[in-house]
């Protein structure tokens, strides 16, 4: 009998404790969001810290994603993955919740980007070697489609690759000088557009908030090729031609970065390659408006999600430095010298910070995007690229 009473006792406890644990959530410090982390590349250790934006602090360092000379990144819907395009051709997904490699592949033998399809589903690597395009799983990294970059001279490099509206890609050939869409609207077999004779050797693209147009930079020639994707039939055409001409060029250290280009109002504010400036565009005409010298050959030129003001980086020898342009004026309203080697900007989604890699001082610098006065400072491995989920909810990037 007493032992029923005392096994009866301890049920009651049970019962107890089960209903205060049921009645009571988890301690938050078990949950966390997505919306306030990102990841910054350590491009010498093959290695990425999980940041939280809102602490200002790094969560993790993932180590083991291979040659990230060259990275970037995109993220899954749900915010929860990275997908990280190294320059050895490995794709690696990050989980950022947990901090471990979900998955990761060696794709290729040497890749410059990707993109994720609007819906998620698909993850897209532009590779130089072997040239051509892959397209994965986004869940399980299994391959869906191979489309390799033939044309007359023989199996081209890609780039300038990015996600379009309707579940498609579209990227450049370097090579051929031509721009390819692949459609996988109706499945897993994609169609094929092809845009042939766009300009000499695309060195980047970028495709425009909305989705409505692709634009490809030209590195062998003085000026850009736009397509209009809303059209019925897309037709390439040249914008800014010739927007060099009877100039001297500088050497090119870093090519500009064209995902980099900022929206700014009605105008785009972009790098110009091999010279000391930044033109501005107006975006519906695409013609040139205006110039700003600057303090050296620009890489970034990122702007502030208002569009009030725009963020500019530099290449080597010159790469100590950041300037901002007033997007009113066109001047440059300020300029400081974060330390050697700065290679990436991010802002917070709307705009209250900016993040900066400082590469040779191993460091990254948070900045408030309107006092300038530097918030934190946090140690990364050589760091570069800087990427916030807030990216997984806009079109190419």
């Amino acid at each position: 009998m007493k032992r029923l009473i005392r096994q009866f006792g301890a049920w009651l406890v049970l019962m107890a404790i089960a209903s205060i644990a049921h009645a009571a959530p988890s301690e938050p410090t078990s949950v966390r969001g997505t919306g306030d982390l990102g990841i910054v590349i350590e491009r010498a250790t093959g290695s990425l810290l999980i940041i939280d934006s809102t602490k200002r602090v790094a969560v993790k360092r993932i180590e083991g994603l291979g040659d990230l000379s060259h990275a970037s990144a995109v993220f899954s819907r749900d915010e929860r993955y990275a997908y990280v395009f190294g320059r050895d051709g490995g794709l690696t997904k990050v989980d950022l919740l947990t901090g471990s490699i979900a998955h990761r592949v060696m794709q290729a033998g040497n890749s410059i980007g990707g993109a994720i399809s609007d819906d998620g589903t698909l993850v897209a690597v532009s590779n130089y070697e072997p040239g051509g395009v892959r397209v994965f799983d986004a869940d399980t990294l299994a391959l869906v489609a191979d489309i390799p970059a033939k044309w007359s001279g023989g199996t081209s490099k890609t780039i300038g690759l990015v996600d379009a509206p309707g579940r498609r890609f579209v990227f450049s050939l370097w090579d051929a000088g031509e721009t390819w869409i692949a459609d996988f609207s109706k499945g897993s077999k994609p169609q094929i557009t092809k845009f042939a004779e766009i300009g000499s050797n695309p060195y980047d693209a970028l495709i425009t908030p909305d989705g409505r147009t692709y634009i490809a930079g030209l590195y062998g020639e003085d000026g850009l090729t736009a397509i209009d994707l809303w059209q019925a039939s897309p037709a390439p055409r040249k914008i800014l031609q010739g927007y060099g001409r009877g100039e001297e060029k500088l050497p090119v250290y870093k090519m500009p970065h064209l995902e980099g280009w900022a929206l700014a109002g009605d105008r785009f504010v972009l790098p110009e390659v091999g010279h000391h400036e930044v033109l501005w565009v107006d975006s519906r005409s695409f013609k040139e408006v205006a110039r700003t010298p600057v303090h050296g050959q620009p890489v970034f030129a990122i702007a502030r999600p208002d569009g009030r003001y725009v963020w500019v980086n530099f290449a080597h020898p010159l790469n100590d430095t950041i300037q901002v342009l007033d997007t009113l004026t066109g001047k440059v309203v300020r300029e400081w010298k974060p330390g050697p080697g700065v290679l990436h900007m991010e802002f917070t989604p709307r705009g209250n910070e900016v993040w900066v890699s400082v590469r040779d001082s191993n460091v990254v610098q948070v900045y408030d995007a309107h006092t300038y006065e530097k918030k934190a400072e946090i140690n990364a491995k050589s760091p570069s690229g800087i990427f916030l989920t807030a990216r997984a909810h806009k079109t190419g990037l």
